[in-house]
């Protein structure tokens, strides 16, 4: 079965507010069996343009990553970064060969 992803390029407005968001979607990623791959750290921009946070989550399958996204927990979540946060989340299907 292939993983499911999240990646997402933010740019945070209000780092202390954003902390409330990440206090909401912990519970969602576990439920789902969230690892981050990536969390922030250095990186290169060498094509287009970027945002200054860049998040890869893997989770056990497609279908998990889908669920956590739309669970009831997540959409809480979701609506506090989109207050102080600006970017892209696409989920994406794993390479399963």
């Amino acid at each position: 079965m292939a993983k499911g992803y999240w990646i997402g390029r933010i740019d945070v407005r209000d780092p202390e507010a954003y902390k409330a968001y990440i206090e909401t979607a912990t519970p969602a990623y576990r439920e789902f069996g969230a690892k981050f791959l990536v969390r922030g750290g250095d990186f290169n921009p060498v094509e287009g343009p970027a945002r200054t946070r860049n998040v890869v989550i893997e989770f056990p399958s497609y279908e998990a990553a889908l669920a956590c996204y739309n669970s009831e927990t997540y959409q809480k979540a979701k609506a506090i970064r989109q207050e102080f946060a600006d970017g892209e989340l696409i989920i994406i299907k794993g390479n399963d060969a």
